[in-house]
């Protein structure tokens, strides 16, 4: 079995940041040595991190790797390529592919094509449809993290807007219901008010928000969490995206069975309705991106603890697919390469403490889906483990990107924070700019 020490290193965990080193045995972690500790253990590879912060791997809660059905935008390999040049080690991935995972045969062949093509680890959600919850019983609480419910967002047939089926979900769901809360009647409401006043078949990207306005966003997520209460569901509000929606959600402590918790994602605590200016339809994403004073409030939020998770919403398209305006461009961003250095970026204007970054990106996850010893730094947990280094200044352009749709609404950004070496299960994945496709990613275990 391979030991590595990786020593030197700034690790942040749990809270804390210190100087140490932590050895590596096989896919897990063996040893945790604060200060100069030498081990006791002969170790084949040292690894000299210093000036770099080791971390957890990042736990990212919220992707859509477009697999299958939907490769001409990205695929499960393209994408898993980035998570890990960016730090990501752990996804899990949304059921709105084609076909989409709402039957337990289609979440089971989704899990086999992730074991063939992932990189990293991985699990899926099941797809909630006004039809499908008998199905809810047969679900593999151990392999499937939770049960993903689009109330008001249309996704073929994934919207559900029977109150009597949402009433039945709420009351059988057996895992974490993960709700995207918009409200459908007010969305259609509002376009077509705008549409008539325009006069035409689309509108400019600055009525996005208004369309999918917080109204929308607030109607929903109190229904999800009305019905959560009286049913005592495990409820993940998913793209917290308003100010308003916040007033629904309690700073509880995780560690106190939270049973309502709330994520935040990467655009909407970078980017603000003044945005739309200079990056147009490349920041258009489902909820939209709303006011400063709603960004200001989400940044809080994190800091308080009404939000428990940063996650991405990774969603790529083709840059073809972004043309339009309000109505014509599609939704979604790819984000998941830049989504932790771009909230290192936030520590270093005191938005954010790094020990908050990784609480959120690292140990939230984990802790949230109950995954079976991951998130942490921790001896006798598995080995998904990061190098991230400060005062390391690069450019985003189209050449580092490893996403297939070969865009992002940060090119042209200037980092000072960078990813340097990435492992998962113990194995060195990427490692200074260069992707190694080396398969070391397994399922995730929960409960």
């Amino acid at each position: 079995m391979k030991r590595t020490l990786i020593q030197n290193a700034i690790i942040v965990n749990e809270g804390k940041k210190f100087l140490g080193s932590v050895v590596i045995a096989g896919d897990k972690i063996e040893e945790i040595l604060r200060g100069d500790v030498q081990s006791n253990n002969q170790c084949d590879e040292i690894i000299d991190a210093s000036g770099c912060y080791l971390m957890p791997g990042v736990i990212d809660d919220h992707v859509h790797f477009r697999d299958p059905g939907l490769e001409h935008k990205a695929d499960i390999l393209s994408e898993s390529r980035a998570a890990i040049a960016g730090g990501v080690t752990s996804v899990m991935d949304m059921p709105n592919t084609s076909p989409q995972t709402t039957s337990i045969e289609s979440v089971n062949d989704k899990l086999k094509l992730y074991k063939e093509k992932c990189l990293i680890n991985y699990s899926c959600y099941f797809g909630a449809t006004n039809s499908n919850t008998d199905e809810f019983k047969q679900l593999d609480i151990h392999s499937v993290c939770g049960i993903k419910l689009f109330m008001g967002s249309s996704t073929g047939n994934m919207l559900v807007d029977r109150m009597e089926v949402l009433r039945k979900i709420f009351a059988e769901a057996n895992i974490t219901v993960a709700a995207h809360c918009e409200d459908q009647n007010i969305i259609s409401q509002n376009t077509k008010q705008f549409l008539e006043e325009a006069g035409s078949d689309d509108l400019p990207l600055e009525c996005h928000p208004q369309i999918r306005s917080t109204e929308a966003c607030v109607c929903s997520s109190k229904l999800a969490v009305d019905l959560a209460k009286e049913y005592n569901t495990r409820l993940h509000l998913l793209h917290i995206s308003t100010a308003d929606e916040l007033e629904l959600l309690s700073n509880v402590s995780l560690d106190n069975n939270k049973r309502i918790t709330a994520e935040a994602c990467v655009s909407h605590l970078l980017f603000s309705d003044q945005d739309y200016k200079h990056l147009g339809t490349r920041i258009k994403c489902n909820p939209a991106i709303k006011s400063a004073d709603d960004r200001k409030a989400l940044r809080n939020a994190v800091n308080s603890g009404k939000i428990d998770v940063i996650a991405t919403d990774h969603a790529p398209h083709t840059i073809g697919e972004k043309d339009g305006g309000a109505i014509k461009a599609v939704s979604g961003m790819p984000m998941i390469q830049f989504s932790l250095v771009s909230m290192l970026e936030l520590t270093d204007e005191n938005v954010f403490t790094i020990e908050k970054v990784v609480e959120k990106m690292c140990h939230a996850p984990a802790t949230i889906f109950e995954i079976n010893q991951r998130g942490y730094i921790r001896e006798g947990y598995q080995a998904d483990i990061i190098l991230v280094r400060p005062f390391h200044p690069w450019v985003v352009t189209k050449d580092v990107i490893f996403s297939k749709c070969d865009w992002s609404p940060l090119e042209g950004h200037l980092f000072n924070w960078k990813v340097e070496q990435t492992f998962v299960n113990g194995t060195l994945v990427y490692n200074k700019g260069e992707v190694k496709d080396i398969h070391a990613g397994q399922q995730l275990r929960f409960r």
